[in-house]
């Protein structure tokens, strides 16, 4: 069992959360007043071991408080990142569910600007609220009852390509909708990233996804139509060694049983190495609809790339 050794909020993004001892965590949101709440990643975790690890790195040189690296909660007796995505651990009233590990750390990091490094986006983790209560320093915080969820093999990354989202203009709504679903399907959903309409951005983050991160399946969102900065097509088949065109074909043949509109898309689906890779539109609606059109099918497809099922 492990216990609960901080409770942190912030009340504007891009500052250090501080201590406040005791917060209600909402259902479905996240800690209550504080700015990252409502997001993909509504409640941060981080262990405490590990941050006991990294002060004594620094040998004193800087002060390493609560919050410093984001987190929300800072809980003892849990090495939190060895979980798998779908893990609930309970708090309480509170029911957590993990849906990720890690994460990119954010331009301007306070604690990496002063020391070189940053332990949250290799060791924290981020977790939904399935059930709300408050929760205080020093509670207890264990495994839920059904224990750790079935263990994800498959790696998912998400590129939303939207300059108006890019530049702040208008809430990218369709990259954290793909990744959720994904979530809830099994996936084990690692990179989520917002690009600008650039051609070379995009084709040099599905190279990085697929070669570094080793991403069993990339997602695209937005850029597949007639527009003159609509470019994620050739990003994606620059960075294809393969085509697969039966995908996007199917995706096609499906969205026009819902839109006519459908048949000015240029979406296509590609392999790179292991990794494959599809485009999907835009709009939130139809992401929603072709990924679910697309997900039946779609583990039988990364287990032939992978070499595990027969064609």
């Amino acid at each position: 069992m492990g216990k609960v050794m901080a409770v942190c909020i912030s009340k504007r993004k891009g500052t250090v959360k501080l201590d406040v001892g005791q917060c209600r965590i909402i259902e479905d949101y996240g800690l209550e007043q504080d700015a990252h709440a409502g997001s993909l990643r509504q409640v941060s975790l981080l262990s405490y071991e590990k941050v006991e690890e990294f002060k004594q790195q620094c040998e004193g040189r800087v002060a390493v408080l609560p919050g410093v690296f984001g987190e929300n909660l800072l809980v003892s007796g849990y090495d939190l990142k060895t979980y798998p995505i779908g893990t609930r651990f309970v708090c309480g009233d509170v029911l957590l569910e993990i849906t990720q590990i890690g994460k990119k750390c954010h331009t301007g990091c306070e604690i990496a600007r002063l020391t070189g490094d940053c332990i949250m986006p290799r060791e924290g983790v981020f977790a939904k609220v399935l059930k709300g209560g408050v929760v205080k320093t020093g509670d207890a915080f264990q495994l839920a009852d059904d224990g750790i969820a079935q263990t994800r093999s498959f790696k998912a990354a998400v590129i939303t390509a939207s300059d108006r989202a890019y530049k702040k203009e208008r809430e990218d709504a369709s990259g954290p909708l793909l990744a959720g679903i994904l979530a809830k399907e099994g996936y084990l959903v690692e990179d989520v990233i917002l690009l600008p309409d650039e051609e070379e951005m995009l084709y040099q983050e599905l190279i990085r996804l697929a070669d570094e991160r080793k991403a069993d399946v990339i997602f695209t969102t937005g850029g597949t139509g007639l527009s003159p900065r609509d470019v994620m097509p050739e990003a994606t088949l620059r960075a294809g060694e393969k085509n697969v065109p039966g995908i996007a074909e199917a995706i096609r043949t499906y969205s026009m049983t819902k839109t006519p509109h459908a048949m000015l898309s240029r979406a296509v689906s590609v392999i790179r190495g292991r990794t494959l890779i599809i485009n999907l539109p835009g709009s939130p609606k139809a992401v929603k609809e072709c990924l679910e059109f697309v997900i039946p099918v779609l583990a039988h497809g990364i287990g032939i790339l992978r070499g595990e099922d027969d064609n």
